[in-house]
């Protein structure tokens, strides 16, 4: 582990506490408690690091990955959970992936395609979530022509219910949730994407970038990782 001192904390924690954004656009890694306080992977690992760091911790919480990224030149929190992608490593710089999600489509009951590739072949319109890793990959591949853009989740899955589009994108474990709250839907397969989880610095702080990425490193190979649970509330 790399030792922690007064300027490596300092590139970590300009403003003496360290401010983390969470992405709560990821039902999966990241939720609220019945009080309304944030839970999951992202604020345990969150503050382990800050125990490393010796420093407070402070959360920015944010409804979209989008949102996050989009604050990575503004100063307004120092590391954030977000899936890797050439787009956002132009302002953020990423550790290794501490998790992998699958990136699956959720068809209709009306939707004919019986898997992904019949799905994006026959053309049909398909739903996702403006600025998420999910979207910014699919606008890279093959049927991009047919997506249609939604401000979130909440409104990509109105759309999907008032059959505006055919199929909706989005991480697994959620679509598969939405699902069940859906007579007739289905997961398609197989998934389109596998979502690279990681943690982000804003650019510009090698030396805590390098740390970080130890950090991430050394959490994964001591197993501690590993033993923290998703958060696992993924209906909306």
């Amino acid at each position: 582990m790399v030792t922690v001192g007064p300027s490596l904390r300092a590139q970590f924690a300009p403003k003496g506490v360290l401010h983390v954004a969470l992405n709560h656009g990821n039902r999966l890694l990241v939720g609220r408690d019945a009080d309304g306080q944030p839970q999951g992977i992202t604020v345990d690992i969150a503050q382990l690091l800050a125990n490393w760091l010796g420093v407070g911790l402070s959360f920015m919480e944010y409804d979209r990955a989008a949102d996050v990224s989009a604050a990575a030149t503004g100063n307004q929190w120092d590391v954030c959970f977000l899936a890797v992608d050439p787009e956002r490593a132009k302002t953020i710089a990423f550790t290794d992936p501490y998790v992998r999600i699958d990136g699956c489509y959720l068809a209709a009951a009306g939707c004919a395609a019986r898997d992904a590739g019949e799905l994006v072949s026959s053309g049909g319109k398909v739903g996702s979530v403006h600025g998420s890793a999910y979207t910014l990959t699919l606008q890279r591949k093959p049927g991009a022509e047919h997506l249609v853009i939604y401000p979130d989740i909440v409104a990509m899955l109105a759309a999907l219910d008032r059959g505006e589009v055919s199929a909706a994108a989005g991480i697994g474990d959620v679509m598969r949730s939405e699902a069940t709250l859906r007579p007739g839907a289905r997961v398609l397969s197989p998934p389109f994407m596998e979502i690279r989880q990681a943690m982000g610095i804003v650019r510009g702080r090698s030396d805590a970038a390098a740390a970080l990425g130890h950090f991430i490193r050394d959490l994964a190979r001591t197993g501690v990782i590993g033993d923290i649970r998703p958060h696992r509330k993924v209906s909306s």
